[in-house]
């Protein structure tokens, strides 16, 4: 071989120093100068190009800030997830509300068949390049450039993300720019997996079953196949690869979750026919497995419309929502160094951190855990939707939102419910409304009514019990009064009664309007209101802190049927409050635990407060009570005690009612405040109607759970509570006068600040008259006929103090007949002037007259008359009535007599009656006619009668 070489070597030499070979060498080294000329030239050109490219390049993205590794995968990871509702027990109710619906899913949670097809369709070159495939960059900047028809696109995974996650989708050579640099800056810090998950997780597909936009692989899966990313078979998967190019047009379903038609859905499966070519072409699949995919039937997996958590449940999702967001608002304010009670005062400020929560709810893939019984509240909204009663529905006009034409529209009785466990505070469930279509209101957590006499206990009794200034049988006052500098004349429900002198478990039980606002007037500078804001209510003024009709429901701005209901759980929790929470836990997207409510009792009333206004509030479910056919329609029985209320001319009804675990609340009323009362008798009175509705939801709530809504447990009674006796009228310990009158009770007393130990002393001998069925003390020229002599009369001290500065009749202190003998004693101012006079009958054998119109009668005298005069035949006290048997053949008059013995005229005269024969006169015959002044010279027939 090296022979061969040498004897090659001398050839090639010989034939180049050859004269022929000069020729060549000359042409030659011309065409190298030339090419090398050319190459020197186009390099130039390439690098003048190249720079004015990178020069351009550079300009483009000079004003794109240098990101650290760590700023880039922040926005990368940053993207959007949907939170989510739960029931108690975690049961799920859906996605919160939101433009957008997305889960995020790891890697190993999706099925590689998705990721084949995802990767032959969008980036075929994903595990080899740097962030771009240069080709594709070129390809497709000539084709924008050249104006071509057909736009291939040339982006890769990283850089959809990069314009997905930190860019936007903005067409411009500058943005493109940007996209390339990032997408090289971004493979260097992260992983090809990371860069796939993060894609998988963003990347939007139309809309799901529900008619929502979504975006995430698993948001896909489950919402177009019902099944997780993970499940998903070769033409699922093919078909869900495909939508990202043409979301909305792809998509199988309509934006109200309606499935598209054959038509409509054909470009989606065409476009997964040619994901599955792609998947053969570059390898992922074979061709068995192409051709199977390709005569699979799609359709027929696509999910059945599902019914949006907001369509389903609008108050419950709504209320979560907006609960959340306080949350979040306090959650955000802390972390940026502020007071979150600032919040209740700036508005500004709340509104600021309102709309970032917002934002924060609705993209932090947050999961909301709710203390909602679902059993419970889908219960509750069968018996809202079954019951009958509620009353008149009335029409209005009104314009349409979106077409300003006029419409008409039902204005239905709306109703309000909640229930509540009491050592918690949690809300098992509520009824918001009738029909959310038409009003969106909360009736149950949004809507401040006047609770009328539900605010009796809350804002009276109960603090009266705390103050020691009544025990739970002590009297209070039902009598009229009214104030001169305002005119407030308030009533009693029957605007004629006045109980006077009652109990006060009584007024409690029968919902007296007098005898409460006499009790809270006397401890009213108290400022007992002071109770109502412990236990929640959120709205008060200080108006409502002085003003008298504050106690039965006149508050400034009301109260919702949450912040009512919730009060009253301090009676059942021994005078703790607990406030009311619907929001159990809120965890974040790794389960780490963000927010979990925390119990935290307020003292408010003690516990033999608590007790005794309990006991006093079982008495409203008895007999006499007002809420007694509520108790009748309960299939159950259980401690409970309770609280109706009215509002004038019945415009609110309620019943608010608890034993030792749950207390449930019930609203019934217009949205705007109008009477409850129909024109016939079809819808029962109103306050029937909100007891039959209280009954059906505890009955239907008691087949939910029986143990804890019919609890055998009862309430037990504190120490300090004890049982004494005293005298019924005053209070007072009990006196010898007092139990001869028969008026001495038991009850129960809070022995820590209150026991009757002080004597007696309401009474005075008693010398007494009746008008018009009031006692009052006779005056010393009264007749004797007509006064009492025998029992007791009212101190006249205690008289003021019964009173008290609002005053009123204290003849309606007691009623007439009270006690053994006793009477009110009250002073009586006479008019000075005689009683106006009677009108008499005589009929067999029986005289009556008629009342005499003077106010100030205490008895009437009948006289006899005869030739010699009148005589006294019978006195008669004014309330023994108006008739009498006489005599035959006697006259009589009739004559009433005030308390100053002033006498009226002679009522007419009745007796025997004769028939006068005619008087012949000779000027003058008039056949019958008398003439009085000569009846005592006629002569008179005995056996004629006189007409």
């Amino acid at each position: 071989m090296k022979e061969w070489l040498e004897k090659f070597n001398k050839k090639i030499e010989s034939l180049a120093s050859s004269k022929q070979m000069r020729y060549v060498r000359i042409t030659g080294g011309v065409f190298w100068n030339l090419t090398l000329l050319a190459v020197i030239f186009v390099a130039t050109t390439l690098l003048f190009v190249g720079g004015v490219g990178a020069g351009y390049f550079a300009s483009l993205t000079k004003d794109e800030p240098l990101r650290s590794k760590e700023e880039m995968r922040e926005q990368i990871f940053s993207y959007e997830e949907t939170s989510e509702l739960y029931f108690a027990n975690d049961i799920y109710i859906g996605k919160i509300r939101t433009d957008l619906d997305r889960r995020e899913t790891s890697l190993a949670n999706i099925s590689p068949t998705v990721i084949n097809a995802v990767l032959a369709t969008e980036d075929e070159y994903f595990r080899e390049h740097e962030g771009i495939v240069p080709k594709a960059v070129l390809r497709g900047l000539l084709q924008d450039v050249s104006n071509s028809s057909t736009q291939t696109g040339g982006s890769t995974l990283t850089q959809q993300l990069i314009k997905n996650q930190i860019l936007t989708n903005e067409v411009s050579y500058e943005r493109k720019a940007k996209e390339i640099l990032l997408a090289f800056r971004l493979e260097k810090f992260m992983s090809k997996e990371e860069i796939l998950e993060a894609y998988l997780n963003i990347i939007p597909y139309g809309r799901n079953s529900s008619g929502r936009n979504i975006a995430g692989i698993e948001t896909a899966a489950q919402g177009i196949f019902g099944i997780s990313a993970s499940k998903l078979n070769l033409p699922q998967a093919a078909y869900i690869a495909g939508i990202p190019q043409a979301p909305f047009k792809y998509t199988p379903f309509t934006n109200k979750g309606e499935q598209k038609s054959a038509e409509g859905i054909k470009p989606g499966i065409d476009r997964m026919k040619t994901v599955l070519y792609r998947m053969q072409e570059v390898g992922y699949i074979s061709e068995k497995e192409y051709n199977e995919a390709i005569a699979y039937d799609i359709t027929k997996d696509l999910k059945g419309y599902e019914e949006r958590p907001e369509d389903k449940y609008p108050w419950l999702t709504a209320e979560l929502e907006m609960r959340a967001k306080e949350i979040f608002a306090k959650i955000l304010a802390e972390k940026d160094g502020i007071d979150p009670d600032r919040l209740k005062e700036e508005k500004n400020l709340n509104e600021k951190y309102s709309i970032l929560a917002d934002r924060t709810i609705r993209s932090g893939g947050y999961r909301i855990y709710s203390t909602i019984n679902k059993d419970m509240y889908d219960a509750m909204r069968n018996v809202t939707e079954e019951f009958t009663l509620y009353g008149q529905t009335y029409k209005k006009k009104e314009k349409d939102p979106e077409t300003g034409e006029e419409i008409e529209v039902n204005v239905p009785v709306q109703t309000g419910s909640i229930i509540i466990d009491n050592k918690t505070g949690r809300i098992l469930s509520f009824v918001g409304g009738r029909d959310h279509q038409l009003e969106q209101l909360n009736h149950a957590t949004q809507a401040y009514r006047s609770n009328g006499s539900t605010m009796k206990p809350l804002l009276a009794y109960a603090p009266a019990l705390e103050y020691g200034v009544i025990g739970a049988g002590s009297p209070v006052v039902d009598v009229k009064f009214k104030r001169d500098y305002d005119d407030y004349e308030p009533v009693n429900y029957i605007p004629t009664q006045e109980l006077g002198i009652i109990p006060a478990r009584q007024a409690v039980a029968s919902s007296q309007n007098l005898a409460l606002l006499r009790l809270y007037d006397s401890i009213l500078d108290r400022r007992p209101a002071t109770y109502l804001d412990k236990m929640g209510f959120s709205k008060l003024t200080e108006g409502d802190y002085v003003h008298l009709s504050t106690a039965i429901g006149g508050i400034t701005h009301g109260a919702t049927v949450e912040e009512n209901t919730n009060a009253y759980t301090t009676f059942a929790n021994e005078g703790k409050f607990i406030d009311a929470y619907m929001i159990e836990r809120i965890e974040d997207l790794d389960g780490n635990v963000i927010f979990e409510h925390k119990v935290e009792p307020v003292e408010v009333f003690s516990p033999e407060t608590a007790y005794m206004m309990t006991d006093m509030l079982r008495g409203v479910l008895q007999q006499g009570g007002t809420a007694t056919l509520a108790k009748s329609q309960l299939k159950f029985s259980s401690d409970f005690a309770a609280k109706s209320g009215t509002t004038q001319d019945h415009k609110d009804v309620w019943l608010v009612g608890y034993n030792p675990n749950i207390s449930i609340g019930v609203w019934l009323g217009y949205d705007q405040p109008r009477t409850l009362y129909a024109f016939n008798n079809r819808y029962q009175h109103p306050s029937n109607r909100v007891n039959r509705l209280w009954a059906s939801y505890l009955n239907t709530l008691y087949d939910i759970d029986p143990e804890l809504i019919g609890t055998k447990e009862t309430f037990k009674k504190p120490e300090g509570v004890v049982t004494q006796s005293f005298c019924g009228i005053s209070g007072l310990a009990a006196s010898t006068s007092c139990s001869n009158a028969g008026l001495v009770v038991s009850d129960l007393f809070n022995k820590n600040v209150f026991l009757p130990t002080q004597p007696d002393d309401s009474f005075v001998s008693s010398t007494s008259v009746v008008i018009n069925g009031s006692t009052y003390a006779a005056l010393p020229n009264t007749p004797t006929e007509f006064v009492q002599t025998s029992g007791y009369g009212l101190n006249q001290a205690f008289i003021n103090r019964m009173l008290g500065r609002l005053g009123g009749d204290a003849s309606k202190l007691l009623p007439f007949s009270t006690g053994n003998g006793v009477v009110s004693g009250a002073p009586f101012e006479a008019d000075g002037a005689p009683p106006e006079a009677v009108f008499a009958t005589l009929a067999n054998g029986s005289l009556s007259w008629t009342a005499s119109a003077s106010n100030d009668v205490v008895g009437y005298r009948v006289y006899s008359i005869t030739d010699e005069g009148t005589s006294l035949v019978r006195s008669l006290k004014s309330y023994e009535g108006f008739q009498m048997s006489v005599s035959e053949g006697v006259r009589y008059v009739v004559v009433a007599v005030d308390i100053t013995g002033l006498e009226s005229g002679y009522s007419n005269e009745v007796g025997e009656v004769y028939t006068i024969p005619p008087i012949e006169d000779e000027e003058n015959t008039v056949p019958g006619e008398i003439i009085e002044e000569d009846l005592d010279d006629i002569e008179i027939d005995p056996e004629t009668t006189i007409d």
